[in-house]
C-alpha cells in the first residue's frame, strides 16, 4: 500500500492550527518564518510561490529556489566585445606545413572552404605565397542589452575618415566661391549680389529640412496631431485678459470663445474656440437624434444610435411627420373655432401701411434730397462701356442670325465705327441675290416655255448625267481591283519567301508592313487571294 502524503497526515486540527497560525503571521502577532540563512519569509507571499517543488529536496521554508542559480546562471560576453574582422594575429609561414589548405596554405580552412583565388599550381606544390591564418573567434553570448545595442563593435577611426572628406570638400566649396567673389569684383559687380547668391544656395532645400519639435514628413507634407504653423497666432494669444476663455497647455484646447466679452469683434475674428466647431455641421443633429433615442427609449421603444442608427432614423422622420401633422391639425382646430386666419395671411408690416425705416426725401423733380435711393440691380458685366468710338454696344443689331452694332450695322466685333457710311454699305449688301424659283420662273419668260416643260428637260439631263457618272464609276473600280489583285498577289509571294528563309538570315525590318488605310478594293483583293485552310480542294490550285 502506497506511503500517505504529509497533507494525508495531517488531521482536522493540525489544518486549524496551521490556518489559525497564518493568519496570525499576517496579522503581525507571531514571528514570520525564516528561511536557512535567518531571513524573515513574508506571510503575505502566495503559497504557489513560497512552497517549493518536491524535487527541489529541501525540508524548511526557503525562498531560495526563487532565486537566480549562481551554477545555473549564463556567462555572458562583456558589452565592449565584438567579434574581430580582418585581423591577422599569426604571421604567414614560409613553407607549406601539413593538413593546411592546397590552395593558399591556411591551416584554418580547407581547400573546399578556401575563399581566395583558385590557383593554376596550388601552394602544396609551389610553395609560394601562402596566405597566414584566419583568426578563430569564438562565438559571444551576449544578454539583453548586449543583443540591442547598435553601437557595439563600432569603431570611431572608421567616421573619421568620413569626416575628413566632408571638410576636404567644404574647403574646395569655400575656395571656389572666393575666386568667383574676386572675378566679379574684378568685372566691377557688387558683393551684395554674391552674397545673395550665396544666401539662396544655403536656402535652395530649406523645404526638405525637417520641422524642429514635432513630427513633420516633408514628403507627405502632414504634421501629427494638431501642431500649426509658425505664421499663425496661437490661441492664447489672442485675449490676452486672464479672466478669458481658459488654454489648457496640455492637451492644446481652448474650448471657450476668447472674444465672447467684448463687443464689434465677432464679424472679424478666425477663431471662436474649439466648441464651435464641434457644435457645427450635423453634431447637433446626431444630438437631436441621441436625444430623441434617450426619450423614445424611456417609453417603452427598443432603439439605440450605435446598435441601429438605420431603424432610429427612420424612427425619427416618422415621429417629425406625425408632430407636424398634428400640429397643423390643432392649429386648423383653433382656428375653425376662433377664427382670425385673416390675420395669419396678412401682408408685412412695411406694406400695410406703406413705412419703412429707410428714410428718403425727394425734390419735385423726383431727384433724393435726403437719404438713398433705392439701388438698381445690375449684372456682373460692365453696361454702358462703348468702345472704338461706337455709340451702342456689341449685340444692339441683327440680321440673317448675326449680332452687330446698331450705330453702324457692322457685324464684326471690336471693329471702328463707320457711322452712316456703314449703314449705307450694309443696306447694299442686303440686296438678296435671287432664289431657285424667280431664276426658273425668268429662265421660262425667256424661252417661251412653261414650268412643267422646263422641269422635266432638266430631269432628263439629270438622269443621262448619271448614267455616265455610274458607267465610269464602274470603269475606275475595275481598274483599281485589278490594281489591287497584283499587289496582293506580289504581297503573298514576298511573304512566302521570307517565311521560307532561315530567321538568322532575313533582314532587319523585313516583316515591317506598309501601314496606311485600307480601301475597299484592297480588302476585296485580300478576300480573293485570302488561302482558305479548311478548303479540301486547296491543294490543288
Amino acid at each position: 500500500m502506497a506511503a500517505k502524503t504529509e497533507s494525508q497526515k495531517k488531521s482536522r486540527l493540525d489544518w486549524r492550527k496551521e490556518k489559525e497560525l497564518e493568519e496570525a503571521r499576517k496579522a503581525g502577532t507571531a514571528p514570520a518564518l525564516t528561511d536557512e540563512e535567518g531571513k524573515d519569509i513574508n506571510p503575505h507571499i502566495p503559497q504557489y510561490i513560497s512552497q517549493a517543488p518536491w524535487y527541489y529536496g529541501t525540508s524548511r521554508p526557503t525562498l531560495k529556489h526563487q532565486r537566480p542559480q549562481d551554477d545555473k546562471q549564463k556567462q555572458f560576453s562583456s558589452i565592449n566585445e565584438w567579434y574581430k574582422k580582418g585581423t591577422n594575429l599569426v604571421p604567414s609561414a614560409t613553407k607549406f606545413r601539413k593538413g593546411a589548405c592546397e590552395n593558399c596554405g591556411a591551416m584554418t580552412h580547407k581547400k573546399k572552404d578556401c575563399m581566395e583565388r583558385p590557383r593554376r599550381v596550388g601552394a602544396k606544390f609551389t610553395g609560394d605565397d601562402i596566405k597566414p591564418d584566419e583568426h578563430l573567434q569564438p562565438q559571444l553570448s551576449f544578454d539583453f542589452d548586449g543583443k540591442r545595442d547598435r553601437w557595439n563593435g563600432y569603431n570611431v577611426d572608421d567616421y573619421r575618415k568620413t569626416v575628413e572628406e566632408y571638410v576636404k570638400l567644404e574647403m574646395a566649396k569655400q575656395h571656389l566661391k572666393a575666386e568667383q567673389l574676386e572675378q566679379e569684383l574684378a568685372e566691377g559687380k557688387k558683393a551684395e549680389v554674391v552674397d545673395d547668391a550665396d544666401s539662396g544656395d544655403e536656402d535652395k532645400y530649406a523645404d526638405r529640412i525637417d520641422m524642429p519639435g514635432q513630427k513633420f514628413d516633408t514628403k507627405r507634407r502632414t504634421t501629427v496631431r494638431n501642431l500649426r504653423i509658425r505664421e499663425d497666432t496661437a490661441k492664447y494669444l489672442y485675449n490676452l485678459d486672464p479672466n478669458s476663455a481658459y488654454y489648457d497647455p496640455k492637451t492644446r484646447s481652448m474650448r471657450e470663445n476668447p472674444f465672447k466679452e467684448s463687443e464689434g469683434t465677432q464679424n472679424n475674428v478666425t477663431y471662436q474656440g474649439d466648441n464651435f466647431v464641434r457644435y457645427s455641421g450635423d453634431t447637433r443633429k446626431m444630438a437631436q437624434t441621441q436625444m430623441f433615442a434617450w426619450e423614445a427609449y424611456e417609453k417603452g421603444a427598443d432603439v439605440h444610435l450605435q446598435a441601429d442608427p438605420t431603424k432610429l432614423e427612420l424612427l425619427h422622420k416618422e415621429y417629425k411627420v406625425k408632430k407636424g401633422d398634428f400640429e397643423q391639425d390643432k392649429k386648423m382646430s383653433v382656428l375653425e373655432k376662433y377664427g382670425g386666419e385673416e390675420h395669419l395671411n396678412a401682408p408685412p408690416k412695411e406694406l400695410l401701411l406703406a413705412q419703412t425705416e429707410q428714410y428718403v426725401e425727394f425734390s419735385r423733380t423726383g431727384k433724393v434730397i435726403k437719404g438713398q435711393d433705392k439701388a438698381v440691380s445690375k449684372s456682373k458685366y460692365e453696361e454702358d462701356v462703348y468702345i472704338n468710338n461706337h455709340m451702342s454696344v456689341w449685340g444692339s443689331y441683327w440680321q440673317e442670325g448675326k449680332w452687330g452694332y446698331a450705330c453702324c450695322h457692322s457685324f464684326i466685333r471690336n471693329s471702328y465705327c463707320t457711322g452712316d457710311a456703314g449703314k449705307a454699305t450694309s443696306a447694299s449688301r442686303a440686296i438678296a441675290p435671287l432664289t431657285d424659283a424667280a431664276k426658273r420662273i425668268q429662265e421660262a419668260e425667256e424661252s417661251g416655255k412653261t414650268l412643267l416643260e422646263l422641269h422635266q428637260e432638266n430631269r432628263k439631263k439629270g438622269k443621262k448625267r448619271e448614267k455616265s457618272v455610274d458607267e465610269d464609276d464602274e470603269e475606275v473600280k475595275r481598274d483599281k481591283l485589278k490594281k489591287a489583285l497584283r499587289k496582293e498577289e506580289r504581297n503573298q509571294q514576298e511573304a512566302d519567301k521570307l517565311l521560307a528563309m532561315d530567321e538568322r538570315r532575313r533582314p532587319y525590318n523585313s516583316l515591317k508592313g506598309d501601314y496606311h488605310e485600307v480601301t475597299e478594293e484592297e480588302m476585296e483583293a485580300y478576300r480573293l487571294k485570302r488561302r482558305q485552310e479548311d478548303d479540301p480542294m486547296k491543294d490543288f490550285l
